[in-house]
């Protein structure tokens, strides 16, 4: 499902042109869920005819040329996403981007786990979601996860770790994890299911303070901001969490921005050098003290989002430096429906930052052992949130 298009302002496009503006992958919930990337909308240009040398490394302008030209399959586009270079292009088969749509709508296919990268590279389970096959059979959080499938996982990226956890994303399938909990170590073998996404989760702290968790920026995740903050008692602090968000719709991020702004720009962006902007909505509350906690985990969309509140002086951002993916891809979807997802152009905050390779520097960096929650609640208070 490719829908409705995002640029700085409304614009008219056709219905086959018409695509979802995504910056990020959705990574939670122990399911890969298609491209890091940012899918931006817009008519298509007529390309002039495309070939690409064999031997050539392909760029992605001309790789996304030769699919529109009809000039490659889906064998020869994949070869040449490979050779690209570029860490952020990738290619899916139909039934993979399928999966992509689904995390999109707030569904996924796994069994239920979200991890984490700790110290020494290992990988722990993060949180276990009730009902899900991982907690059928046994998995809690805490747990240590050693191996998927016979292949050891400790110092690889989570992105990857979540990958193997998802497979090609057959519901019914059976995935290996071998875990260890203290001295203890074993195996167990759930079924992958398709299963809902628990992307916003609110917590409440000590000294009229909400917490609230953002996983992912599925549809419908703004929404589910927006009523957290007005189910509140007017006056208490906020601490929103993107700590392990990789992204999503950037219509729900500027949507969470505009929880917190009165309008404004909150990024600009190039697609092929063309410049487009993003704004937010007016009427946000721009009063409530405000923290935001990031980390390493925190990418793209939600890299956008803790930079834009920081630039427009909104939120006070601590925790540690976020990941630094600040590039864009469009799909290019072939006639047996995989899509080639390219890099296309870059993003950046209000105050022209660019995020790509660099990532979001804390106002207040803490320690991976410091109780964030009681960092958070010092600085509310600091700025007034307990006496209010």
């Amino acid at each position: 499902m490719l829908s409705h298009c995002l640029s700085g302002k409304p614009r008219r496009v056709g219905r086959a042109a018409a695509l979802t503006l995504v910056f990020g992958a959705v990574l939670a919930t122990g399911a890969a869920t298609g491209s890091f990337g940012d899918v931006v909308g817009g008519d298509r240009q007529a390309r002039s005819s495309t070939r690409i040398p064999a031997d050539a490394v392909a760029d992605t302008d001309e790789i996304a040329e030769a699919i529109a030209d009809g000039k490659v399959g889906p064998q020869a586009a994949e070869a040449l996403v490979s050779r690209s270079g570029d860490r952020w292009s990738s290619f899916y088969t139909a039934q993979e981007y399928e999966g992509f749509q689904h995390s999109l709508d707030g569904r996924y296919v796994g069994v239920g786990l979200w991890v984490r990268r700790v110290e020494n590279g290992r990988v722990e389970i993060d949180r276990v979601q009730s009902g899900s096959p991982a907690a059928r059979a046994g998995v809690r959080a805490g747990d240590r996860l050693r191996t998927i499938d016979g292949t050891d996982v400790t110092g690889r990226p989570v992105t990857e770790v979540v990958s193997r956890l998802r497979g090609v994303g057959d519901v019914g399938t059976t995935v290996v994890l071998g875990l260890a909990r203290g001295a203890r170590s074993w195996e167990v073998a759930p079924r992958r299911a398709l299963l809902p996404t628990e992307s916003v989760r609110v917590r409440h702290l000590p000294h009229r303070i909400t917490a609230v968790k953002v996983d992912a920026f599925t549809r419908g995740a703004a929404g589910q901001v927006r009523r957290a903050l007005a189910a509140r008692t007017a006056g208490e602090g906020i601490l929103l969490d993107l700590r392990g968000n990789s992204g999503g719709l950037v219509t729900e991020a500027v949507g969470v921005a505009s929880a917190f702004l009165d309008g404004g720009l909150v990024a600009t962006y190039d697609v092929h050098g063309r410049q487009q902007a993003l704004y937010a909505a007016d009427g946000g509350d721009t009063e409530t003290p405000l923290v935001v906690l990031v980390d390493g985990g925190t990418m793209s969309a939600a890299e956008l989002l803790a930079g834009a509140l920081q630039d427009r002086g909104r939120a006070v951002v601590i925790g540690s430096r976020t990941f630094g993916k600040g590039s864009i891809q469009m799909p290019s979807r072939l006639p047996d429906g995989s899509v080639a997802e390219l890099t296309v152009g870059h993003y950046r905050l209000p105050a022209g930052r660019s995020v790509d390779g660099r990532g979001v520097e804390p106002d207040l960096r803490i320690s991976g052992g410091t109780d964030a929650d009681a960092e958070a609640l010092e600085i509310l208070d600091g700025l007034g949130a307990s006496a209010r």
